[in-house]
């Protein structure tokens, strides 16, 4: 099924494998890129050089296209960039916003830039800036998240900007592929509907908990770090909320401890980034400090396996999935339903 977004990024078919942190590594996006999608790498929680050595491994696993997922407001984005450009990447996608001089950085080295928004001003600027595309997500969406639906934001975006437009939020199999392309999206980018392959490394645990969810159960909450966050709701998630704000902070200067063994970040440079983060987003000194949270309890759950001890982001799909197939399982399903789809609307066209 060839879109805009498949010719722009040389992938066989209008599907993202979305950058999630502590799941996206080489193994989910090699699977995913192999399937004919676009897999991106999530590089957010590794340092620079094992993010270079994910890269080599995506690239030593598949020689389709793939793309790496930034933080615009990482002080090292720049550098992070340079690894990317040096390792021939060819997409770079972001989570917020990235800077006009990261993105023409980017597009003069031959760099397909595509930043993820969640509101029509948002998707204007950087297009403005010379993004060659976007992923647009509405509030079904897992992990922080906007409060308008994707049915509403999709369409507005799309008649906003003159750029491929990739749909996210809400997305499970090829229905919805088909529903995205008649609003005018090039494509469906999809983040829980990966994790739950049998190619993701999440443990088998913490999918079995995914799986066993209905579509109550996933629920958005600020007890995290302030801000909106989609996840399952788990004790966990009921204790945190019911914890007042002291209890809260205690909780993230440890994790934030946590964090930067493990991320190889100094002091000084986590209350730098925590810095371009209050300017950025206009938060309280609280949420920056409650915003140490989430790379943490995401890694509890993701990595360790401990539900008890993480959290669990996730879209409102969660509720409706039930299996496990490997990413070219998933891919080729998709692409068949969505062919069904197409023909079953042919059907309907009135007879000329």
């Amino acid at each position: 099924m060839e879109t805009a977004f498949t010719r722009l990024v040389g992938v066989r078919h209008p599907i993202v494998q979305t950058g999630m942190g502590w799941v996206a590594g080489p193994r989910l996006v090699s699977a995913a890129a192999n399937a004919g999608a676009l897999g991106v790498l999530a590089s957010a929680t590794m340092t620079p050089d094992r993010l270079r050595e994910a890269i080599r491994e995506v690239g030593a696993r598949t020689s389709a296209p793939f793309g790496v997922n930034l933080r615009a407001d990482a002080r090292d984005a720049a550098d992070r960039v340079q690894i990317m450009i040096e390792e021939g990447v060819r997409v770079a996608s972001f989570a917020l916003a990235p800077s006009r001089d990261l993105i023409t950085a980017l597009k003069e080295a031959g760099v397909v830039v595509v930043p993820s928004v969640g509101a029509r001003r948002h998707a204007e600027k950087v297009a403005a800036w010379g993004a060659d595309a976007l992923i647009v997500q509405g509030g079904e969406g897992g992990g922080h998240t906007g409060e308008v639906a994707t049915t509403v934001l999709l369409p507005q975006v799309v008649d906003a900007v003159d750029i491929p437009v990739v749909a996210a939020g809400g997305f499970f199999d090829g229905r919805g592929l088909v529903a995205a392309l008649a609003y005018g999206a090039a494509g469906v980018a999809m983040g829980t509907r990966f994790l739950l392959t049998s190619d993701s490394t999440v443990p088998d645990a913490v999918k079995a908990r995914y799986l066993a969810a209905a579509v109550r159960d996933v629920t958005v909450t600020t007890a995290i770090d302030g801000l909106p966050h989609r996840m399952l709701r788990t004790d966990l998630v009921d204790a945190l909320e019911r914890s007042g704000r002291a209890g809260r902070l205690l909780r993230a200067v440890h994790r934030a401890a946590g964090f930067r063994r493990i991320s190889g970040l100094t002091w000084r440079r986590m209350l730098q980034d925590g810095l371009a983060m209050k300017r950025g987003k206009d938060l309280t000194w609280s949420q920056v400090l409650l915003a140490a949270n989430t790379p943490m309890l995401l890694r509890a759950s993701m990595v360790d396996g401990r539900t008890d001890l993480g959290v669990m982001a996730c879209g409102q799909v969660a509720g409706v999935i039930d299996d496990l197939p490997s990413c070219a399982e998933l891919v080729e399903r998709i692409t068949e339903e969505a062919e069904a789809a197409l023909k079953s609307l042919e059907v309907l066209r009135p007879a000329r």
